[in-house]
């Protein structure tokens, strides 16, 4: 048990590591290493034939998925196309496995171990950021460490960190989850609570992490998860527990911006603009959206293929769609699409059951209670500012998307256990 335990949490850490991986039968990363090794590790231990009913259920969506990419295979037409497919196979593989053995060993573990795999994948995104201001300080331009050069005022040049990840928007969609997800947890903390400084300190760093990325994806993210937030944290607008940390960012901001108040004026600028040829990259993708309902309308052109099809058109064998909800209905369809937005409805269903939970534990008078329905509202704020964020970039399809979604179903059933009968 403790090195299952083990290879779970530095699973978690080790999530948004794109970066770190070996090239054996193509690009194997930390990630994929660690997943097979904890589902190895999971599948010894495990020795029993039960399993909660939320694995159950999650099996059961990986297998309507999985017959649904299988019919997909029909319409690949090129070798490359064939070997894109079996790439993507892996993966999606890989993550509903993690997905469904991942919520079974937490179901397993106590509230405390609970809280530790949360601490695992935030401090993992910590370590991520902390490196890509490492980047920033001294801009590593060569190899895979490399730092993302978004281009030059003055004869500057700005850089956007994209730390251990492939894009700096990467980074930034990323970070919506533990920013968004704490949030709640944060503003609910007694005051003098031995983590209410840590925490402030971390939500702080990440945050200037992200702006630093200079994402908009990342802050669309943000405003649609505070969006969520609104209503039930109303009251904390208002509250020394919010204002003092971001007077103090402000403070930080403005010191900088007006040391340099020219070269931030052409930079925001520019990030503002929606003309330009990076905006119409991301808007062009989705007049692609027509033509493959009209030739594949039901399963598409089969799973990660998108960069295949483009390649016609952009000239790249990379170039990705900039949309996961593009890539979604060209490669699976609309019987893919739909069979995935299912998905996606189980993940709010759960997490309101998770919201309903905390109100009886509430009632009850349980203390655990002032921490479960906080983090069910976090995570749905996350959840929602992801799915917001992935309007134009697509990393709902990595790895650390999956390791949120073990969070997410296993909340209400490790918390559940702690209602009284």
């Amino acid at each position: 048990m403790k090195l299952t335990g083990a290879l779970f949490l530095a699973t978690l850490f080790c999530i948004t590591w794109e970066k770190v991986h070996w090239n054996v039968a193509g690009a194997v990363g930390i990630a994929d290493v660690l997943t097979i090794l904890f589902l190895v590790a999971f599948a010894f231990e495990w020795g029993g034939t039960r399993f909660p009913r939320t694995t159950g259920i999650v099996l059961a969506i990986f297998a309507g998925l999985l017959v649904i990419y299988l019919v997909g295979f029909f319409n690949i037409e090129t070798k490359q196309s064939l070997d894109q497919w079996g790439k993507g196979m892996v993966k999606f593989v890989l993550h509903f496995l993690f997905l469904a053995a991942g919520v079974a060993y937490l179901t397993r573990r106590s509230v405390a171990f609970y809280w530790r795999a949360v601490t695992a994948l935030t401090l993992g995104l910590v370590a991520n950021s902390a490196y890509g201001v490492l980047q920033l300080l001294a801009p590593l331009t060569g190899g895979a460490s490399s730092i993302n050069i978004y281009g030059a005022i003055g004869g500057t040049t700005v850089y956007r960190p994209n730390a251990l990840t492939g894009d700096p928007n990467h980074l930034a969609v990323m970070l919506c989850v533990p920013l968004l997800m704490l949030l709640p947890l944060y503003l609910r903390l007694e005051r003098g609570h031995r983590l209410r400084v840590p925490l402030a300190l971390t939500l702080a760093f990440l945050f200037l992490v992200q702006l630093a990325t200079l994402s908009r994806s990342g802050l669309l993210g943000i405003f649609v998860g505070l969006l969520v937030l609104a209503v039930p944290y109303r009251y904390a607008i208002t509250s020394r527990a919010l204002l003092l940390p971001l007077a103090g960012i402000g403070v930080l901001l403005a010191a900088l911006v007006w040391e340099r108040r020219h070269y931030f004026e052409v930079l925001v600028r520019s990030r503002l603009q929606t003309s330009g040829s990076s905006e119409n990259a991301h808007f062009a993708v989705y007049d692609f959206v027509p033509q493959i309902l009209h030739s594949h309308p039901l399963f598409g052109l089969g799973l990660n293929t998108f960069s295949v099809y483009y390649e016609f058109v952009t000239g790249k064998s990379n170039w990705g769609p900039h949309s996961f909800y593009v890539a979604l209905i060209v490669e699976t369809g609309l019987v893919g699409a739909a069979a995935f937005f299912l998905f996606l409805r189980y993940l709010f269903a759960r997490l309101h059951a998770a919201r309903a939970l905390g109100r009886r534990l509430a009632a009850e008078g349980v203390a655990v209670a002032a921490r479960v329905r906080p983090l069910a509202w976090g995570m749905t704020a996350a959840l929602a500012g992801t799915m917001a964020a992935n309007l134009f970039y697509l990393t709902m399809q990595f790895y650390y998307f999956y390791a949120f979604a073990v969070l997410v179903l296993a909340l209400p059933i490790v918390f559940g256990r702690q209602q009284r009968v």
